[in-house]
């Protein structure tokens, strides 16, 4: 009787644990995000029960399918409203540096769900009569961020006996304040309430992604009866020193943040805080980790955020501007914000058709010197690879001009900065809304064209969004149109996002003075 091949069977197993792991186990009721049997630990929002991979099958990319389940139905449904109004505002946070909450839905087991389309998620589960004994769940899909933990990437890079750049101990910082910077700024101030080694997130190309943001809002938000699947990593005596003593009280604000986000420098700094052999950090491993810093200006930085008055604290905004972490953004860095913001105006791949155009032994710049030789560079000299993947870093957020950009308050979801309305009102029949654009524009073209007796303009307008998406519409314009308007129309018909607004009405006008202008 042979034998099988070892490896072969090694190979074999593999592929059939992989096959079970891709499995679909469920569909979202409106057939975009397919479940996966594959869990994952991202760390999105601590609490929740199960976490899976999945398959957003729009744009083909794995996102997270988080699942938070409810055994109390009655108080589930008595608050059903209030989870699916905070939801659907949590969707339209959107930050570079922060793991984007795509869509949800709520299920209730045994139940048949009802597919529609309100703001900022695919669809939801209503008017339900299954058994209240039956658990009910909200589901959500996040982004995924398949490179891993902070935290992770930290052992990894202390188990192959390497220092910490500085370099990108400064960058990796400048993303994180970013984010908090971006929280902190609405009005009133979003809180993370749980920021730990463990709930940042670091991409292969070194762009930083916070998770876990909403947590301390979501259980904020809901009432006492609700909150008992919440938990909180604070209750991981391993992660206990990222919280300071204020933690939980009703005074306790941004500062929190702040002291977190301090705790995260100093361990990004020197790669791990040594627990000897205790589960819980202590005092004396921190103070270790603290003496061990080398630069003194690294050392005074880290220490202004773990002050334990919270009021001593530097604001995130703030720390931006520190001498550690400061720098005058190069011209360079500058010019490629200016094309990224700009890019809708420009055609597609108008880097490479500029570079075919241009005289590679032609003079870029030239420092004169007065009696000595002066400085030439050259477009043979640029690297156009490195400047593509350079544009691509800037448009991911890697390289933020936070720094020196004055600070704006962002409007924080009504939903989660006033009280609940009374219920009989909010039960008011409205017209069933449009799906929200959450994709940006990159690229905008359009053409206008006069109808056979030269009475009415007929308008083409092609729209690509980030995802390389091509979105072709066409109308006739009236005579009482104008730009601002029609954007508009664009953003409450889901065809456009809101942030692109101003943009394609600024588009539009200049088109119309193109076109109108020579027939005045």
């Amino acid at each position: 009787m042979a034998v099988a091949d070892p490896e072969a069977r090694l190979s074999q197993e593999k592929e059939e644990e992989s096959e079970e792991e891709s499995e679909v186990l469920e569909e979202s009721p409106c057939g975009r995000w397919h479940k996966r049997r594959e869990q994952v630990n991202q760390g999105n929002m601590p609490g929740i029960q199960s976490t899976f991979l999945a398959m957003d099958t729009e744009e083909g990319v794995e996102v997270v399918w988080n699942e938070l389940l409810f055994t109390d139905k009655k108080a589930f449904k008595a608050h059903e409203e209030k989870i699916k109004t905070m939801f659907e505002q949590l969707v339209l946070v959107d930050h570079p540096n922060i793991v984007k909450l795509h869509k949800y839905w709520l299920d209730v087991k045994d139940s048949k769900a009802r597919d529609s389309h309100p703001p900022g998620h695919c669809c939801w589960a209503g008017g339900w009569e299954a058994d209240a004994s039956l658990p009910s769940q909200v589901i959500f899909i996040t982004e995924y961020v398949s490179s891993g933990s902070l935290k992770q990437f930290l052992k990894k890079t202390k188990k192959n006996h390497k220092a910490m750049n500085a370099r990108a101990w400064k960058r990796w910082c400048t993303q994180i304040l970013s984010a908090l910077s971006f929280l902190h700024s609405c009005e009133p101030p979003i809180i993370h309430g749980n920021l730990t080694s463990d709930t940042i997130f670091i991409q292969h190309n070194g762009l930083i992604k916070i998770g876990s943001v909403w947590h301390r809002v979501f259980a904020n938000a809901l009432p006492d009866d609700l909150r008992s699947p919440i938990r909180i990593e604070r209750e991981e005596l391993r992660n206990l020193h990222f919280f300071p003593p204020e933690y939980g009280q009703k005074t306790d604000g941004t500062a929190v943040d702040i002291f977190s986000f301090g705790m995260c420098a100093l361990e990004m700094a020197v790669l791990e805080i040594q627990t000897n052999g205790d589960t819980r950090v202590s005092e004396e491993a921190i103070m270790r980790a603290r003496h061990s810093l080398d630069d003194p200006n690294m050392r005074e930085f880290i220490l202004s955020c773990l002050t334990l008055n919270p009021d001593k604290r530097p604001t995130a905004h703030n720390l931006l501007f520190h001498r550690v972490l400061f720098e005058v953004h190069s011209l360079k860095l500058l010019a490629a914000h200016c094309f990224i913001n700009n890019q809708y105006l420009m055609p597609e791949n108008v880097v490479e058709e500029k570079i075919k155009d241009l005289d590679l032994n032609m003079v870029m710049a030239e420092i004169r010197r007065e009696g000595r030789p002066g400085a030439q560079w050259r477009y043979s000299e640029v690297s156009f690879l490195e400047l593509d993947k350079f544009l691509e870093d800037v448009r991911n957020g890697i390289y933020p001009l936070m720094n020196f950009a004055v600070s704006r308050p962002h409007a924080l979801p009504r939903a989660l900065s006033q009280p609940q309305e009374d219920p009989q009102k909010a039960k008011t029949p409205t017209p069933e809304p449009f799906d929200v654009e959450t994709r940006k524009v990159v690229q905008m073209q359009c053409n206008m064209e006069l109808n056979e007796d030269k009475t009415q303009w007929h308008l083409t307008l092609l729209l690509i969004l980030e995802d390389r998406l091509h979105r072709q519409l066409s109308y006739d314009l009236l005579p009482t149109d104008n730009s601002k308007d029609l954007a508009t129309e664009l953003v409450h018909y889901g065809f456009i996002h809101e942030d692109d607004c101003e943009k394609l009405a600024n588009f539009l006008e200049n088109a119309f003075h193109k076109y109108r202008s020579p027939l005045l």
